[in-house]
């Protein structure tokens, strides 16, 4: 009966009674804990918890939950003003990014004798835990809450029998000593759940096994890490995943027959490959540089914006298909920048819809990367990289589909550098050797890499912070990891005293990394360096 209800509304067919009668069965089944009713129209959070919980299903109903607004507790119809701003805000919570991974739903207005109501429906998640905003929310009866340990487990144990995909698949090769476990607890951890989740795991001591696999990084059945565990977690990566790593080149010319000006592999794991790589787009492949438009004025321009490289980037890596040996290919020529990726459009997405269509065909590392900040919300990335493309006068990045087994994206160079440097030199702003700087070719430096201490940039030095000890590095890098961290969450989460780390905390604050009048301002550490 349920099942038919938003079907039969969005075939069109006329709100007749029998379909009111089924609604209104629902607004009085006051027991069930697949009901949730509200007259609020402003309360987010709250409905975002809610269609959490209906997504994780922990009774397995494998039914839809419904979420009413416009009805009160009690079942009755109270009726609200249903507008379009109202059914669109609902709707975009399934894709503001708050919901990981995205739950299936629908929302509609209903018309009773009473008023307007709206009906939000939520089908149960294939791949629970569903989260929103870092925590697993749950129905236990009529109420919600957050999930415990033992719910969680459940959770994880649907999500077992459901995923299918490579990346949540057992690396059945590896163990927990293959994984860099300081990065899973200082540089993920904080950024996927809250402060008073970390704080109880830490108090009662959780097995980081079992904190893997909350987020899909571990397979508890074969005791080993999961492939998206050793993609963002992974010391030796490629020994696992030969293909996992990103080809950067650059040739002179307009093809691949032109010399290689410089060539470089990204190949660590994704918690560090992908900081590397959004510096190393914003620092070289854009290319930003001043061009004087007046005798007192310069404006800053760009070959490639780089918040739509990034992205087009970014997508490639998330959307790749990792059981192939080959790189992702990320080729600069004198014109513009190609994108080689492994894998077709995959399962809901063809040609013909995309990109208002997205499927995930890795799950985990989908989530992953949202957690950590390098995708944006879900299906705009696209939209939005063509609208600064176009603004920067680069044009519209160009889709071949053609591949069948890959997908190429072609970005192409802006004009608008050359043309305002033309401009410059005409009115006498710029000399001819000024061009030539400007627009030289991208020198055959090599990315510096996280740690190292002796890398050079155009033969200028890297400045490497100097500290007194191991134990006051490691917590300066927390902090910058997690600004918000508390002394307790330090001490559990580096092995010390927490006296050990105020000391280091003194350290840091005579050697002017921390701010020493205010060390932090409103929770947040004040980190100088």
């Amino acid at each position: 009966m349920h099942d038919s209800i938003n079907d039969r509304i969005k075939k069109g067919e006329k709100m007749d009674e029998s379909i009111k009668d089924e609604i209104r069965a629902l607004l009085n089944d006051l027991e069930s804990d697949r009901i949730e009713r509200t007259i609020s129209t402003t309360n987010t959070d709250k409905f975002g918890q809610v269609i959490c919980a209906f997504a994780n299903d922990l009774p397995n109903h494998q039914m839809p939950g419904y979420l009413f607004l416009g009805v009160q507790d009690n079942g009755e119809v109270q009726g609200v003003d249903v507008t379009d701003d109202l059914l669109k805000n609902l709707a975009a919570i399934r894709t503001d990014g708050n919901i990981q991974p995205q739950p299936s739903m629908t929302v509609e207005k209903v018309s009773m004798e009473e008023g307007e109501i709206v009906m939000v429906k939520v089908d149960p998640s294939v791949f629970p835990p569903v989260r929103y905003k870092g925590r697993i929310w749950i129905r236990t009866g009529p109420r919600k809450g957050v999930a415990n340990e033992n719910d969680e487990h459940i959770l994880m144990e649907k999500r077992r029998a459901n995923v299918k995909s490579f990346d949540s698949s057992p690396c059945l090769n590896a163990t927990l000593d293959d994984l860099d476990l300081r990065l899973f607890k200082h540089y993920f951890l904080p950024k996927a759940m809250s402060d008073e989740e970390l704080e109880a795991d830490n108090k009662v001591n959780r097995d980081v096994r079992y904190q893997l696999s909350a987020f899909g990084f571990f397979d508890m059945i074969h005791n080993c890490p999961t492939n998206a565990g050793m993609l963002f977690f992974g010391n030796n990566l490629r020994r696992f995943i030969p293909g996992a790593y990103i080809q950067y080149v650059r040739f002179a010319g307009k093809d691949r027959s032109g010399d290689i000006l410089t060539e470089h592999e990204f190949k660590g794991n994704l918690c560090t490959a992908l900081p590397e790589l959004d510096t190393f787009i914003k620092t070289t492949i854009a290319n930003r540089r001043p061009i004087p438009v007046s005798a007192l004025r310069e404006e800053s321009v760009v070959d490639y914006p780089d918040w739509a490289t990034r992205e087009l980037l970014m997508n490639a890596i998330c959307h790749r298909d990792y059981t192939s040996h080959g790189p992702i290919q990320f080729y600069q020529f004198d014109d513009r920048i190609e994108i080689m990726n492994h894998g077709g459009l995959y399962g809901r997405a063809n040609e013909e819809n995309f990109p208002n269509v997205n499927d995930y065909r890795n799950i985990v590392v989908a989530e992953a990367m949202k957690v950590l900040g390098f995708v944006n919300r879900h299906s705009r990335g696209v939209l939005r990289v063509q609208k600064e493309l176009v603004a920067n006068e680069n044009g519209e990045a160009v889709y071949d589909f053609g591949y069948q087994t890959a997908v190429l994206v072609c970005e192409k160079r802006s004009p608008l550098g050359d043309r305002m440097t033309a401009a410059a030199i005409a009115n006498g702003y710029l000399t001819e050797n000024d061009k030539i700087r400007s627009n030289s070719a991208i020198s055959d430096e090599k990315p510096s890499q996280k740690g190292t201490k002796k890398g050079t940039r155009k033969g200028t030095k890297i400045k490497v912070p100097v500290f007194p000890s191991k134990i006051v590095e490691d917590v300066f890098e927390a902090l910058k990891i997690n600004p918000k961290a508390r002394l307790s969450w330090l001490a559990d989460n580096l092995g010390v005293s927490e006296r050990t780390i105020k000391r280091a905390v003194n350290d840091l604050k005579e050697l002017g990394y921390i701010n020493p009048e205010h060390s932090k301002v409103k929770g947040v550490w004040q980190l100088l360096k």
